[in-house]
């Protein structure tokens, strides 16, 4: 996704956010089950062992995740505001 229009989406959000939610967001992370299978699919993306199947559910956690990291990073200037 551009960063344009991610940051046209995340920025009307972000500027609702209270310094207390804002200290969450910044907070969330992975569970341990999802944390394990996010590393398994990349042990197998490096050993280059990925199934067609895995290759998708890892492409959708990487993008769930440049996501997430930039709603974080957007927070972290509440926090630091």
């Amino acid at each position: 996704m551009p960063k344009a229009l991610l940051d046209s989406i995340i920025e009307p959000f972000i500027e609702c956010l209270t310094t207390e939610a804002a200290r969450k967001l910044v907070a969330l992370r992975a569970d341990a089950a999802l944390q394990s299978r996010v590393d398994e699919l990349a042990d197998k993306a490096n050993a280059g062992t990925m199934s067609e199947a895995e290759k998708s559910d890892y492409d959708r956690y990487l993008a769930a995740n440049y996501f997430i990291s930039v709603v974080q990073a957007k927070a972290r200037r509440i926090i630091c505001s």
